[in-house]
């Protein structure tokens, strides 16, 4: 169920005063909720590892994804991935780096 469907529903059944009701409302408020604790969950990984990660590249000289988590895997909370750094570095993180577009896409730092 999409969110904007059981925020609607939330509204609807607000003013509904049975047990039934009110239990309706705990889930949905729970479910509502659920996603936003992992949002923010991410959030603060990806906040964690941002200067870790941008700390090593280069302004001049391209590196790949793969030469900048080799350098600091190490360093990174051990659920911060090759892949979430590549998400981050294209997603998160844009105004920070350059990508240079090829066959293997690298990145400077602006």
């Amino acid at each position: 169920m999409k969110k904007t469907t059981m925020t609607a529903i939330l509204s609807m059944i607000a003013t509904i005063d049975t047990p039934e009701a009110e239990a309706v409302r705990a889930e949905l408020k729970a479910e509502l909720n659920r996603g936003a604790e992992k949002a923010e969950a991410n959030r603060k990984l990806y906040e964690s590892a941002k200067e870790i990660v941008l700390d090593v590249i280069p302004k001049t000289t391209p590196v790949t994804v793969a030469e900048i988590y080799e350098a600091v895997k190490d360093k990174l909370p051990s659920d911060v991935t090759k892949s979430k750094v590549q998400y981050a570095l294209g997603h998160y993180w844009t105004d920070e780096v350059v990508k240079h577009d090829g066959k293997v896409n690298s990145y400077t730092r602006v």
